[in-house]
């Protein structure tokens, strides 16, 4: 790694991120059904129908896990509370169970000197919600404010910071339009809803945190760079409209209580009725700004498809075990125009980043200087958008652990940890030592 804690602010944060349902093993400690459950138990959605029940099993083994953080000299840990493991039915009752394994795990980080910064929903729905219409029901804003207010009631003394939600555009677009995470829908009025919604969401577990006097209340967006595949003006026009539905449809509710037109005029009938009178809960101000970001991508038009009428090129960079372009720069770009354009000095934490290898275990070591070297060039990346003007006061490695991948299964690996899922032993690979020999260099 070609830099030290000397080369950023003193108060500057390095972690690592992880997520509930993908690697605490939802099967354990009365947790409920969720529509990931449902959506991997139908054949063709996720590879080999594999699910999150028992995923690295850190239900039990977070102790080991955290210790991990701590020895490679992390200043905090970046978790998500499952919706479905403190409240089963989405409503209702309360899992006493799941309440208190978050209470010990924010114990245990705070023990080991580690800040917790927590995000509320990362992609969990319980099942008994989504039968109700999920993320394409208004009724889901006040369903996650009162889950809000359950677990903030019991954790939010404690933790650094809270998100409210974690890659809405995941949660609303790529679930609901593309079809490839849970629910699974192919639907534009399911998806015209649901990217409205899980703002209004954002918005009403906002008011319940300011309520509670909560400190440090921010969201966590994924921003995904277009690139246009030459100067025709149809190209630039769908690049535009990438971008509309990727990054400005949620950065611009938040920050400017509006959405982008080209992305209105196309969901058209579908949106919500009067959507406009909610813009101003929406956009009332966050404290923080997180930042995921992995890849960019090469945008043309698609003059066979309906709206939106974009597609991806192939692209000539070199790519992660995802098939995602290696490309540093997006996220400097990113990182700075979200300064100069949307927030100004707010904080901005680079809350994901991370790849995927084709990791081998031999001789119990693993050997990754394909992500030593994306960890090395991400971060000074960001150490370039300081220097640039941005305020970005942290760092989180996706992720700490391998860990259940979503549509992939257990098939790819971003972990700096290796974890053996028949055996659950974890063995830090050659970027998690590399990284944090980087972060034992005193200022």
């Amino acid at each position: 790694m070609h830099f030290t804690r000397a080369d950023f602010p003193e108060d500057f944060v390095f972690g690592a991120a992880t997520a509930a349902y993908q690697i605490e093993g939802h099967g354990f400690g009365g947790a409920g059904s969720t529509h990931w459950d449902t959506f991997a138990a139908t054949p063709g959605n996720v590879l080999g129908a594999q699910d999150g029940a028992v995923a690295c099993d850190h239900y039990h083994r977070y102790a080991e896990d955290l210790d991990l953080l701590q020895a490679a000299g992390m200043d905090a840990y970046r978790f998500s509370t499952s919706w479905a493991r403190v409240m089963p039915e989405g409503r209702g009752p309360v899992n006493q169970d799941g309440l208190d394994f978050y209470d010990r795990l924010v114990d245990a980080m705070l023990a080991r000197g580690l800040k917790p910064y927590q995000t509320l929903y990362h992609w969990e729905m319980p099942s008994a919600l989504s039968d109700l219409g999920g993320w394409t029901n208004r009724d889901v804003a006040n369903w996650f404010g009162d889950f809000t207010e359950v677990i903030m009631d019991r954790i939010g003394d404690r933790v650094e910071a809270v998100a409210t939600l974690n890659e809405p555009w995941c949660i609303a677009f790529l679930s609901h339009f593309l079809g490839h995470h849970a629910p699974g829908l192919r639907d534009l009025r399911a998806a015209a809803r649901a990217m409205h919604h899980v703002n209004l969401a954002h918005g009403e577990a906002m008011q319940r945190l300011r309520a509670r006097n909560q400190k440090n209340c921010g969201i966590v967006l994924n921003f995904d760079y277009a690139v246009p595949a030459d100067n025709d003006p149809d190209t630039l026009a769908a690049t535009d409209l990438q971008d509309g539905i990727a990054n400005r449809w949620f950065i611009e509710a938040i920050t400017k209580g509006t959405y982008p037109t080209v992305v209105t005029d196309g969901f058209g009938d579908h949106m919500p009725k009067n959507w406009q009178d909610d813009m101003d809960l929406i956009s009332k101000p966050i404290d923080w700004l997180g930042v995921n970001y992995y890849t960019r991508h090469i945008i043309a038009p698609d003059r066979e498809q309906p709206w939106p009428s974009i597609k991806a090129l192939d692209d000539p960079l070199p790519k992660t075990d995802m098939d995602w372009a290696i490309f540093p720069e997006g996220l400097k770009n990113f990182l700075v125009r979200l300064s100069n354009d949307y927030v100004g000095d707010m904080p901005v934490f680079v809350t994901e980043n991370g790849m995927a290898g084709d990791d081998r275990l031999s001789d119990d070591a693993v050997d990754d200087p394909i992500r030593a070297q994306f960890v090395n060039d991400h971060i000074l990346a960001t150490k370039d958008a300081i220097d640039a003007g941005a305020n970005v006061k942290g760092f989180f490695y996706w992720s700490l652990l391998d860990n259940y991948e979503w549509a992939f299964g257990y098939d790819k690996r971003f972990g700096i940890v290796h974890v053996d899922y028949e055996t659950q032993k974890r063995t830090p690979k050659a970027s998690y030592h590399a990284l944090a020999q980087a972060l034992k260099t005193n200022r």
